[in-house]
């Protein structure tokens, strides 16, 4: 008669038949934090490899994943080809069924990957899992007033109009993409400088479904290098993405036709009203101001909701 398996190796079963999932953590000048990141990704169960790729870092990003020791973990060297670059490379080369796209200055919390496994087997069909996240501060403290949006909702299943209208994702550290239908959409679009990952996830619609899970799955860090960027962006940043979104045959041929010029309208006007709060957020009063003309000009309907948008961002909501 056979012995019953030990745990031990019961647990490696588990692992070969469970499905792999692969961290790319794109790097660039990210000593500061690139040691917790990857201690997050490691700490999840189900990551098969974390995949680092390192876009030319001038500081010890490299000497630091170097120093981790863990046979999971493999370091890429990106020659500052980008962002978007960096992550297309990285997913190239990943084994895993599902990737992860996490920031060099994020950190998954606790029990991530989990989650996310588990709501993808509740939506076999789906190409994209997604969840949602907490903001915290250089030091790692909870910051904001994200408090206030518990128990909110964001869309599943076919989600392609709702995500043509806006980005409700923002972050890819909150998120499972199937390896396949990654790389069957094309990865990111390395012609554009910003929304890069908006227009990835729009195609990633137009294949497959999204589903929803309502946890907070990361801690996205706001610190001095990303809030000077974000400070100074205005809408005209973002426009060439909008362009791309609503030329995109991909996109254009799971649209229908009389949505196309309603929605890049809704995109536009939300990409206005993300620049005027941000403008708040940085006391560029004056700016917000004349955004929020701009969204007049789209849509008298929707500057009352602007409105409001930039007032909370005023109390830091």
């Amino acid at each position: 008669m056979l012995e019953a398996p030990t745990a031990a190796l019961a647990a490696t079963e588990a692992r070969a038949t469970s499905p792999a999932v692969s961290v790319v953590i794109p790097a660039r000048n990210a000593a500061a934090y690139i040691g917790e990141t990857i201690d997050s990704a490691l700490a999840q169960n189900g990551v098969s490899e974390i995949i680092v790729v390192d876009d030319g870092s001038s500081d010890d990003t490299v000497a630091i994943v170097h120093a981790i020791h863990d046979p999971r973990l493999r370091l890429m060297i990106n020659d500052a080809g980008g962002v978007s670059t960096a992550r297309n490379f990285g997913a190239r080369s990943a084994r895993g069924d599902w990737l992860i796209f996490l920031d060099a200055d994020d950190r998954l919390r606790p029990g991530a990957v989990t989650t996310l496994l588990t709501a993808a087997k509740a939506a076999p069909c789906a190409a994209l899992v997604y969840g949602d996240y907490n903001t915290i501060d250089s030091a790692g403290r909870p910051i904001g007033r994200r408090d206030l949006l518990k128990g909110r909702r964001k869309p599943s299943g076919d989600v392609l109009e709702r995500l043509a209208r806006g980005n409700f994702i923002v972050n890819g550290g909150i998120m499972l993409v199937r390896a396949d239908a990654f790389r069957a959409a094309g990865g990111f679009d390395v012609s554009l400088k910003y929304c890069e990952d908006w227009h990835c996830w729009c195609r990633l619609a137009a294949i497959g479904e999204f589903a929803f899970v309502p946890e907070l799955l990361l801690d996205y860090r706001l610190h001095t290098a990303n809030t000077m960027n974000a400070a100074v962006r205005t809408p005209q940043d973002f426009f060439p993405a909008v362009a791309r979104v609503f030329s995109d045959p991909l996109i254009l041929a799971k649209l229908p036709a009389d949505t196309v010029l309603r929605l890049r309208k809704a995109a536009e006007i939300h990409l206005v009203t993300y620049s005027a709060t941000q403008a708040v957020r940085f006391g560029r009063y004056r700016d917000a101001l004349a955004y929020l003309g701009m969204v007049g000009r789209r849509s008298l309907k929707a500057m009352p909701r602007s409105a409001i948008k930039i007032a909370l961002a005023y109390f830091g909501i």
